[in-house]
């Protein structure tokens, strides 16, 4: 599947909601699972993307990491929804999605398919498109590890795509794929749905 074409499927999916701004969709296509999560979607969802201070999200030994705790709050919310499906031993890959709020819940989930499906690993890939920074504090390559098949789509000039500031210690994961061309479209305007599809559409046809 283009980017272009996941993109789309991911803006115009049915979403369920859970809690109280968690939305999510999934997708099984034989031994492939896709999991999808919503942009961001009233008012509850901004009070989250704002909520900045970081907290622990996993402790399993010497490896600790921190992330964005409004991002972590709507994930818990989703992670007993997703875990069934996730652990199902018919499944042989997956594939997540999100866009901007839901980019940022899209690298959480990559991380935790990542711990409780060590034998996908090698097929699973995440997409953040428009997705803000989630993680906190310093990447060792253990970490790293975790995010090799993540990438954050970035609209060059993306508002969203470059928050919480970096110097506030926020940073992406994974590999960071910038599309578009540089001031082509204002700092909000380069996160409009239509203008990054427009920029995946050009992408895809110059890769094909």
């Amino acid at each position: 599947m283009t980017l272009h074409k996941l993109f789309s499927v991911c803006l115009h999916i049915p979403y369920s909601q859970v809690g109280k701004s968690a939305n999510y969709a999934v997708k099984r296509e034989n031994g492939t699972l896709y999991i999808f999560f919503q942009g961001s979607d009233g008012k509850n969802d901004w009070k989250n993307n704002l909520d900045f201070p970081v907290k622990p999200y996993k402790r399993m030994g010497k490896t600790i990491w921190f992330a964005h705790r409004g991002f972590l709050r709507t994930w818990k919310e989703l992670e007993p929804f997703l875990y069934e499906k996730i652990v199902d031993r018919t499944v042989e890959k997956v594939v997540i999605a999100g866009y901007s709020h839901g980019g940022a819940l899209a690298m959480l989930c990559h991380e935790y398919v990542w711990y409780h499906r060590p034998d996908l690993r090698a097929t699973t890939e995440g997409y953040g498109f428009g997705a803000p920074r989630v993680f906190w504090g310093a990447q060792t390559a253990e970490l790293k590890s975790r995010w090799e098949k993540f990438t954050v789509i970035r609209n060059l000039d993306d508002l969203v795509t470059h928050l919480p500031p970096a110097f506030l210690g926020f940073s992406h994961v994974g590999e960071l794929l910038n599309v578009g061309k540089k001031g082509k479209y204002s700092s909000i305007q380069a996160h409009f749905p239509q203008n990054i599809l427009t920029e995946l559409q050009a992408y895809d046809n110059k890769t094909d």
